[in-house]
């Protein structure tokens, strides 16, 4: 039998290629990061004082946001930044594993609070370039998940409902584009809705102060079922439509609907569905509250299956927005856009799990995480000029991990890329696009 000459097990591998470009596609991503002046706003922002690892900020968080762009999810994966070429094509230096995690132990609550003021500025300096909401009306969707950790010694991990060992963060996602609009880390035991209220006021206010003009929505699920959260929604003008705790008052308000009230709507073969409007009233006196109550009633009529779940199923959501309960009913389905967004930060990436023993390290780490997250989709939104929203592993796999070389020839270095990539079209127009932005530093 004749042997392959192109048998893999006939291969000699030397690792010397200094050329090399592990990820030639974060020359995009870089591109952008310097237009954004995410260096300099990280050195102007963030003060540690003479903690270990203060110095040159910048650096260090451009070093873990773009380790976790092409899909580093612990603090080793930097190690991919500093292979033969590929950090010339970032623009910055890159620090070492050891240097990152020093910063990162650095961090307190204040700490924290710096590096939040700098996710909202970039938020800011990015929509200035087009990719922001403007005057249109814009929805943004609140939710809450586990962030994983392994081993018992991480400050803050404990197990929540999902007996999960991890951290609880909030997390407020924009539905049109999955674009990551505030963050706030919490402890594992934290209640889905804990501290809503006041991460609601700071996230109006953010997105207002980055050019968010348009009227506002807020969709939410039960966990948030809080009247001092509608109250902070209701004060800053923000529509909302959340779904309802089954409690007495609820379930007999359904109850009450006839049975004329109700409008079949498009439903799963085998089953029925169907949207009705009644009146949520609460509280007695000066306290007492009234909010449209929608309602959807589900069951299933196939013979098999039917045995199972005979009769109708409620899910009802409180909301003061305008328009026909069976439109809203649908919008307020579409929430569950925000699993794609939290999906896609998690996947592969730095919020697959929390990676150091100190909460804040991991505070400032989920930031850094939802930074990378929006750097992928604004580099898709103007590079590539896509509307709506976008899945990371996809411009990962197409624009980011791309493997080159890099050269220099008559004074001018030269990236080489595969011959035959299937998006050389998309990579080189993103190129110039990205290339013909004004820097805002």
């Amino acid at each position: 039998m004749q042997t392959s000459l192109h048998d893999p097990a006939r291969l000699d591998m030397i690792f010397d290629d200094d050329h090399a470009v592990a990820n030639a596609g974060l020359s995009l991503v870089a591109m952008l990061t310097q237009t954004l002046g995410i260096e300099a706003l990280a050195n102007e922002f963030i003060d540690l004082g003479d903690r270990a690892g203060a110095a040159r900020p910048g650096r260090k968080v451009l070093t873990l946001v773009h380790s976790m762009v092409v899909g580093g999810d612990c603090i080793d994966d930097v190690d991919v930044l500093r292979c033969g070429s590929t950090g010339k094509v970032l623009g910055h230096r890159v620090m070492a594993p050891s240097t990152c995690g020093t910063f990162l132990r650095a961090f307190t609550f204040g700490h924290v609070r710096q590096l939040d003021r700098l996710f909202e500025t970039t938020l800011t300096r990015a929509w200035a370039l087009g990719v922001g909401p403007g005057d249109k009306p814009m929805t943004i969707d609140l939710d809450s998940t586990i962030t994983e950790v392994y081993g018992k010694a991480k400050g803050g991990a404990a197990y929540g409902y999902t007996k999960v060992l991890g951290h609880h963060p909030l997390i407020a996602t924009r539905a049109e584009t999955g674009e990551i609009l505030h963050l706030r880390q919490r402890k594992g035991s934290a209640g889905s809705g804990r501290g809503a209220k006041r991460f609601a006021e700071e996230l109006i206010t953010r997105v207002r102060r980055a050019g968010a003009t348009g009227a506002l929505t807020v969709r939410a699920d039960s966990g948030f079922f809080s009247f001092k959260l509608i109250e902070a929604l209701h004060t800053k003008g923000v529509r909302f439509s959340i779904t309802a705790v089954q409690n007495p008052v609820v379930t007999r308000a359904i109850a009450a609907i006839p049975e004329e009230a109700w409008t079949p709507i498009d439903y799963t073969l085998g089953g029925e569905a169907q949207v009705a409007e009644t009146t949520y009233v609460t509280g007695r006196g000066p306290d007492q509250r009234e909010f449209r109550l929608v309602v959807r009633r589900t069951r299933l009529v196939d013979p098999a299956q039917a045995k199972l779940w005979p009769d109708w199923r409620h899910h009802a959501f409180i909301t003061d927005r305008d328009g026909d309960a069976v439109a809203l009913d649908a919008d307020h389905r579409a929430h569950a856009v925000v699993e794609l967004a939290i999906r896609d930060w998690k996947e592969g990436s730095g919020a697959n799990h929390s990676p150091s023993g100190h909460f804040f390290a991991n505070a400032a780490w989920v930031v850094l995480a939802a930074l990378a997250h929006n750097l992928i989709r604004w580099t898709a939104a103007i590079g590539l000029q896509h509307e709506g929203t976008v899945v990371a592993k996809t411009l990962r796999r197409r624009l980011i991990t791309l493997p080159g070389r890099l050269t220099r020839r008559s004074r001018r270095q030269q990236l080489h890329l595969p011959r035959r990539w299937p998006w050389r079209t998309d990579f080189l127009a993103a190129t110039v696009r990205l290339r013909a932005l004004p820097r805002l530093c």
